[in-house]
């Protein structure tokens, strides 16, 4: 197959919903399998609760975490199988744990378990109604940076994720989120609004997280990526296991920096074409405004991945 240079890209947290994978499962035996071998990992039926709920309890980070993981995998393994091959990857938060299971440089069963603890650990650290996050539509990040510090009055306010030009998201205390949010708006702000999340992630309130889960991956085998693999730390590629490591405990308490992630792999690794290897299609409409010229398309269904396979 003479193939567009194509990277494969995961989504985090957000993209879930109940039912997620269960088409792919029932289409493709190597996600099945997958699931299979989810649900053996961590003891529980992991796959019953992607694809039949209760929505409540799928919504736990806990569970969360885990379960797009799962789904993310299943579907790259039958895509693999399709004979679709990735240039370079990237994910985008917990999506770098899938992302670096794609690459060979973490095994699925050492992943499934640490998105688990990391997903726990995420929802105990701060109280609930302590922290928040708010994305920020249409002001340039230099601004929202600005607002954020203007905002913060000896509390936390941070820049949590670099999603594309002109959102951005803030995590922090809920407080000064609140006071950030309405400065955006009288600054112009097209939409400054509240997320729907239990935990203020990538902000400096997630130091405890990154602590505790250090150790744990740091008993856990990283192997160097077979393909470039790019982190959210860093927007560049890791060149071994111990940088790939390093990356994801960083990564708790630090920004997501998805819009450099992407520009770099368009520019500097002549990436064509962008795959989101997982539930939904965040991550495809975010690709199409940072990396314009670049094909972008959402692989969340089995029927997707022949047009896929057309176009690439």
């Amino acid at each position: 197959m003479n193939q567009d240079k194509i990277a494969f890209v995961f989504p985090g947290q957000g993209s879930q919903e109940v039912g997620m994978g269960r088409a792919w499962a029932d289409s493709f035996e190597a996600s099945k399998r997958t699931f299979e071998e989810a649900d053996d990992a961590l003891g529980m039926r992991l796959s019953e609760l992607c694809w039949q709920g209760p929505e409540e309890e799928l919504n736990l980070t806990a569970n969360t975490q885990p379960a797009l993981l799962a789904t993310s995998i299943a579907i790259y393994r039958a895509v693999k199988e399709a004979g679709l091959e990735a240039a370079a990857m990237a994910g985008h938060s917990l999506g770098e744990y899938s992302a670096l299971v794609a690459a060979g440089a973490l095994d699925f069963g050492d992943a499934l378990r640490l998105v688990r603890r990391r997903g726990q650990l995420m929802q105990d650290a701060v109280p609930v109604g302590e922290g928040a996050m708010a994305a920020i539509i249409a002001l340039d990040v230099e601004t929202v940076s600005q607002l954020a510090q203007e905002a913060a009055q000896d509390e936390v306010c941070a820049l949590a994720n670099l999603n594309s030009e002109g959102q951005t998201v803030i995590a922090g205390h809920r407080g000064a989120v609140e006071r950030a949010v309405d400065l955006a708006r009288e600054r112009g702000a097209r939409k400054a609004v509240l997320l729907t999340v239990s935990a203020p992630f990538h902000s400096p309130l997630m130091a405890p997280v990154r602590e505790a889960l250090a150790p744990l991956l740091a008993e856990t085998e990283f192997r160097t990526p077979r393909v470039p693999m790019i982190c959210n730390v860093d927007a560049r590629p890791v060149s071994s296991g111990a940088e790939a490591r390093d990356a994801l405990v960083r990564q708790v308490d630090a920004t997501v920096r998805w819009t450099e992630s992407v520009a770099f792999m368009a520019t500097e690794g002549k990436i064509e074409s962008f795959a989101e290897i997982g539930h939904g299609k965040v991550l495809t409409g975010l690709n199409r405004r940072i990396a314009r010229g670049t094909k972008c398309w959402s692989l969340a269904k089995p029927e997707s991945l022949e047009k896929a396979l057309a176009d690439a």
